[in-house]
């Protein structure tokens, strides 16, 4: 007689094994720049084997792009929470961020998200495009500028993320 097959059973130890992949990526980023940091160290770190790295994640630029902080669902104020969240985000571990190097750990599809709700609610200054806006909210959103001002804690996360705002609202309103 055959044995039931209980679907998601196994579910628990899949996301244990990701959370230790990722976990794993990110010490040995933190530690190293990005580009030295290979899928079998990250493997032998978690305690799994290549294979299940790439089972999880499909690639290497998948699982250091996994790093970074997740894309978020659209909400009433949708520039604010992206640079709030990323700010969060980066300060729990700029020495990661900084190794990621030329890796992109960020949502790429949310500057030009944000930009098209601004423009659809008729948010941006006369003469703003919509190309204009998605640039702009890129660069104040990116890791080397938040880093810029928030380098060795000179200023918090919150305080950063304020500035960016600001920023934001002077050039695109």
């Amino acid at each position: 007689m055959a044995r039931p097959y209980r679907l998601g059973r196994r579910q628990g130890s899949v996301d244990r094994t990701s959370r230790a992949i990722l976990a794993a990526a990110r010490e040995l980023v933190a530690e190293q720049r990005a580009a030295s940091v290979s899928v079998r160290a990250i493997a032998e770190r978690a305690g799994v084997s290549r294979l299940t790295v790439y089972q999880r994640f499909g690639s290497r630029g998948s699982l250091l792009a996994s790093l970074g902080p997740p894309p978020r669902q659209h909400s009433g104020d949708d520039l604010r929470e992206y640079l709030e969240r990323s700010c969060a985000a980066w300060a729990e571990n700029p020495a990661l961020f900084r190794n990621l190097g030329g890796v992109d750990a960020h949502d790429a599809e949310a500057p030009r998200r944000i930009a098209e709700r601004l423009a659809t609610a008729d948010r941006l200054r006369p003469g703003c495009s919509l190309k204009e806006a998605e640039d702009v909210i890129g660069v104040l959103g990116s890791f080397p500028v938040f880093d810029r001002l928030h380098r060795d804690g000179r200023r918090s996360a919150a305080a950063v993320g304020e500035i960016l705002m600001r920023l934001a609202s002077a050039i695109l309103t």
